[in-house]
């Protein structure tokens, strides 16, 4: 394939002397195929998606018409000149050509717009195969509800119909049956054949039973000489002739039988096809160079010697193991299945002579995607079987771009049971209210989502808890950008990529989208490209596996697709899951018990607290405990004050401290005594729990108190003055607090948070 700056094309077929001529604007980017497209039904001048022409008709009466999505945009006052944009199109571009004033007559010439990625050709028919293949495995299930007979309906559209073929050609018209037919050609089958000739007697070696009957019988007889001593046994002549027996090899075995009825039924698939086909279209084309493929195998001298099936023997090993073979006899399987087969996101691939090799991954994806976690979890068949369902047409494939399919299964480890849902297309509903589900922004619909949610409680209700976790994949046949993923960019990079946004160009789109569902959805835990490349990146946004970014190459490859990696991951998500202690779960608690309910106005804290940093790191006023606390002398205070302790009684009596989470992890100990209306005397509680102290103790602290009266133990908590200035001179209306009593039972020590303690303090 020769690239040229320019190419001329002559349209004498429309008018004598009419020439079109394409301008490439870049290098590499214009060819002409002459000769080289016979076989794979392209056209003979080819673009590459994604670049720009510029076109001109040497007669202004001839212009193109308009093909959509901004392809051809013709000067706005030359109709006859102007620039051919592709953009994401691939496959055969068909351009009607119109002369003024004769709108209604209009003729097409056909471009190939070839993809930027040079392996497109063989990754499009590997994948079509490979779907094939799933569709025909679905079917095939004995569990499958899609058991019925249709009968192929060729006066069908020649939409309906290239989708069938579509199909058909995906299995029977690739390399690999082609080397299968090869292999059986030059090694087929054998098997020793009998076959009886008339020879000369006098040739004649052995002779079996009926050879003897012939000399007795046979016609054509020689006398025999009087001195022969077959005159002894009463013979007195013999036939000249008698019938031979040889064995030799014969390749008319059932098996070449039924590689040949196979060719003939394929043959015959392709030759109705193409006698219902629009002439000169797409669907003619294709259906002719197979039919000239498997005309040139069936010529073959081999099969000249075959005769007609009477049986097919399918259980055969020869066909089910040797190789050549097993492939036609898999191929055979799935050809009467493939043939009923429909599918309208087929469109979206193929549709208008498009070769749309990105949506295609994105099919293909699903299948692979599919395929691991039918592996990894327990999925109902019931839900795969309903990907196929019945219509008028035959059995319609129900995977369309854009089209919401949902499987669910269940994830069920020796410690932990987790409900799993595979979603395709999900949209995740933008500007919804917290706790719903969905999007908090704008409504985003990622390719693939797989969702995890313990099991026994509903998805909705996972959702409120905070309990539920998404990950989501993007397909990205071509991404361009996989370099934002990895490397780190300079000051002058991010310069110029400012630059370029206030442009409106946005070539790190790929990673923003990831970043946008990792932000926008709730619960998502993780956001992911797959593309068909070499370079695995997963990045975390802390120090386990989810929350993360990152990018997993899954290419169209029957060897060496980089499945397993991708498994590998989603393995390590699963044993995340398991584990109960991550500090996933811990954060996954903390939101939910925060965000259960709206912020309540009463407690708002907008007075002067310390910084949280350093040991104040976990100073959240609602969390941060403060216990207020009564003293009975001034003499106990002095105790209190030398020795930096406070204590408490013990045992059920009034008065006696119940130990509870808030008491036990209080930060801060206000104190007051009797005739108190405010306190200013906070502390600052530096013990990790009370100590338990005898009476002994306390005596030996020289407690003012004589021993006789002392209880037998007492809890004590060890304390030192604030140093926080935002505490300095501030006193408390302390007998506003919730829990605080009246009269005798004032003494009582109770536990309040810093929130309510602010909330009241005297101004």
């Amino acid at each position: 394939m020769k690239s040229v700056p320019h190419i001329a094309i002559n349209l004498d077929s429309i008018k004598e002397g009419l020439l079109l001529t394409i301008y490439s604007k870049r290098s590499e980017t214009l060819f002409d195929a002459d000769g080289n497209t016979e076989g794979s039904n392209e056209a003979r001048y080819q673009l590459v998606e994604g670049c720009s022409y510029d076109y001109t008709f040497n007669e202004p009466t001839f212009m193109f018409g308009n093909v959509g999505e901004q392809i051809v945009q013709p000067h706005t006052g030359y109709k006859y000149i102007g620039t051919l944009s592709p953009n994401i199109f691939v496959g055969t571009l068909s351009l009607p050509i119109v002369e003024v004033g004769k709108e209604d007559k209009q003729t097409a010439i056909e471009l190939e717009v070839q993809s930027v990625k040079s392996s497109y050709r063989d990754d499009y028919r590997d994948m079509l195969e490979f779907i094939t293949e799933k569709c025909t495995d679905l079917l095939l299930k004995a569990n499958s509800p899609v058991f019925h007979y249709f009968e192929i309906d060729y006066s069908k559209d020649n939409q309906t119909l290239y989708q069938k073929f579509a199909f058909i050609k995906s299995v029977i018209g690739t390399d690999e049956f082609a080397e299968a037919i090869h292999r059986i050609i030059t090694a087929p089958v054998t098997k020793w054949t009998k076959i009886s000739e008339s020879r000369d007697i006098r040739q004649a070696r052995r002779f079996s039973n009926a050879n003897v009957k012939e000399f007795l019988k046979g016609g054509n007889r020689t006398k025999l000489p009087d001195t022969h001593y077959l005159h002894n046994y009463g013979l007195r002549s013999l036939p000249e002739r008698i019938t031979s027996i040889r064995k030799t090899d014969s390749v008319d075995t059932v098996e070449n039988r039924f590689v040949k009825h196979a060719l003939e039924i394929f043959l015959k698939f392709s030759s109705d096809i193409n006698s219902v086909a629009v002439t000169g279209s797409k669907l003619d084309r294709e259906s002719q160079t197979l039919i000239r493929e498997l005309e040139s195998q069936l010529h073959h001298s081999l099969f000249k010697q075959i005769s007609r099936p009477t049986t097919l023997k399918l259980n055969s090993p020869v066909l089910q193991r040797k190789e050549g073979y097993r492939e036609v006899l898999r191929v055979w399987l799935m050809f009467d299945l493939a043939a009923k087969l429909i599918w309208e996101g087929g469109e979206d691939v193929y549709g208008a002579g498009k070769k749309d090799i990105a949506t295609l991954y994105e099919y293909w994806l699903f299948f692979k995607l599919l395929d691991l976690f039918q592996d990894i979890f327990d999925i109902a068949p019931k839900d795969i079987a309903e990907l196929i369902k019945e219509t008028p047409d035959g059995l319609n494939l129900q995977i369309k771009q854009g089209k919401f399919t949902v499987i669910e299964g269940v994830f069920n480890s020796w410690s932990r049971k987790l409900n799993v849902r595979f979603n395709y297309n999900r949209s995740f509903s933008g500007y919804k209210n917290y706790p719903d589900n969905g999007s908090w922004t704008t409504t985003l619909r990622p390719d693939y989502t797989l969702s995890f949610w313990p099991f026994g409680i509903s998805e909705v209700e996972a959702e409120k808890q905070e309990l539920i976790v998404h990950i989501h994949f993007d397909a990205k046949y071509k991404v361009a950008n996989l370099t934002d993923f990895i490397e780190q960019s300079s000051d002058n990079e991010l310069d110029n990529k400012k630059l370029e946004n206030r442009k409106g160009i946005y070539k790190n789109a790929d990673l923003l989208k990831m970043h946008a569902y990792k932000d926008a959805i709730r619960r998502t835990g993780g956001a992911y490209v797959l593309y068909p490349g070499v370079k695995e990146i997963n990045r975390k946004g802390f120090h386990e596996i989810i929350p993360g970014l990152g990018a997993f190459p899954v290419r169209p490859s029957k060897t060496d697709s980089g499945i397993r990696e991708l498994k590998t991951f989603i393995l390590e998500i699963m044993e995340h899951f398991i584990n109960r202690a991550s500090q996933r779960e811990k954060s996954a608690y903390r939101t939910f018990d925060i965000y259960k309910n709206p912020p309540d106005i009463e407690n708002e804290v907008r007075e002067p607290l310390p910084e949280v940093y350093h040991e104040n790191r976990n100073l959240i006023p609602d969390n941060t405990f403060v216990l207020v606390g009564f003293y009975n002398s001034k003499e106990q205070y002095d105790w209190i004050k030398k020795n930096a302790l406070y204590n408490f009684r013990m045992g059920t009596g009034n008065g006696s401290l119940v130990l509870d989470k808030k008491t036990v992890s209080t930060k801060y100990l206000l104190l007051h005594t009797s005739g108190d209306i405010n306190s200013g005397d906070i502390w600052k509680i530096t013990s990790k729990g009370p100590r338990i102290y005898s009476k002994m103790d306390m005596a030996k602290k020289k407690y003012p108190k004589p021993i006789e009266d002392m209880q037998d133990f007492y809890l004590t908590i060890k304390i030192e003055p604030v140093t926080d200035p935002e505490f300095y001179n501030v006193q408390w209306d302390f007998k506003k607090l919730h829990d605080y009593s009246t009269g005798r039972a004032s003494a009582f020590p109770f536990t309040t948070n810093l929130t309510e303690l602010m909330k009241n303090k005297v101004k």
